[in-house]
C-alpha cells in the first residue's frame, strides 16, 4: 500500500517517532503503527495535517512512491532551489516551529560558515509567510544594534533585499556575511549596523560576484532561547 510506505518514509526523513507523528496528525502513536502496517489508512484530515506540517503536498502521502520525491537532505521536493550548506528548512506546526539550525553566518569579518546544532522555535505565522526560509546563527557584532551576536535569524531565499534590508550574501570566495543592503546603479554597499566601527563593504562592476542567499525576515535573540 503506497500510504503505508509513504508514512514510514516521512518518519525517516523528518526523524519523528510514531507518537510524535500521531500528535501532528491528531491520532495516537498506535494508529500510526496501524497505518504503517497497512491495517488501516489515515483519514483525509490527518493527511492534510501531516502535509501542512511538513510542507509537502497530499499527493506525496497518497500516491505510490510519493515520498521518494522528497529530498532527504533539504526535506523539500527534489529540485527545490539552493540553500547554504548546513541550513535546515523550516517545518510548520500549529503555534511554534521546532527548528534545527545547522549553520552559522558571520556578522563581522568575512569567515567560513561553521557547523552548529541548536533547536529553536519560530512562530508558525512567520513560517506561513516564508515557506522556504531556513535558520542560521549569528556570529560577530557588526549588526549588534539590531541583531545581537548568538541570535538565530530566519532567512528567506525567495525575498530579494531592498535598500536598507538585512541580507545574507555570499562572496566569490564562498564566504557568507550578514549586512544591510544598499544597491545603486553601479555599486553595491554592504553596511554594518553596529556599536563598533566597521568599514562598509563596497562592490563595483569589476569586482567578483556577490550572490544573495536571502533576506533576514525574523530573528530571535540568544537570551530569549534560554
Amino acid at each position: 500500500m503506497p500510504i503505508s510506505d509513504n508514512i514510514k518514509k516521512l518518519r525517516q526523513i523528518f526523524d519523528v517517532t510514531q507518537d510524535e507523528l500521531g500528535e501532528i496528525a491528531g491520532v495516537t502513536g498506535n494508529a500510526v503503527s496501524q497505518w504503517e502496517n497497512g491495517r488501516s489508512e489515515p483519514r483525509m484530515g490527518a493527511i492534510e495535517r501531516m502535509a501542512a506540517c511538513y510542507q509537502i503536498s497530499k499527493s506525496h502521502l497518497i500516491e505510490d512512491g510519493g515520498m521518494d520525491q522528497i529530498d532527504p537532505v533539504t526535506k523539500k521536493p527534489k529540485g527545490s532551489p539552493y540553500m547554504p550548506a548546513g541550513a535546515m528548512p523550516v517545518v510548520a506546526s500549529s503555534a511554534t516551529v521546532p527548528l534545527l539550525t545547522l549553520g552559522r553566518v558571520h556578522a563581522g569579518a568575512l569567515a567560513d560558515e561553521e557547523e552548529i546544532a541548536h533547536r529553536v522555535e519560530v512562530p508558525a505565522s512567520v513560517c506561513a509567510g516564508h515557506p522556504r526560509a531556513f535558520a542560521l546563527e549569528v556570529e560577530g557584532d557588526c549588526m549588534n544594534r539590531v541583531i545581537p551576536e548568538g541570535s538565530h535569524v530566519l532567512v528567506d531565499p525567495d525575498h530579494q533585499p531592498a535598500n536598507g534590508s538585512i541580507a545574507v550574501v555570499e562572496t566569490e570566495d564562498y564566504r557568507a556575511v550578514m549586512r544591510r543592503w544598499y544597491k545603486g546603479t553601479t555599486k553595491l554597499m554592504l553596511s554594518a549596523d553596529s556599536f563598533e566601527d566597521y568599514e562598509d563593504m563596497i562592490f563595483g562592476m569589476d569586482d567578483g560576484p556577490v550572490r544573495v542567499i536571502g533576506t533576514v525576515v525574523w530573528f530571535q535573540a540568544a537570551d530569549e532561547m534560554e
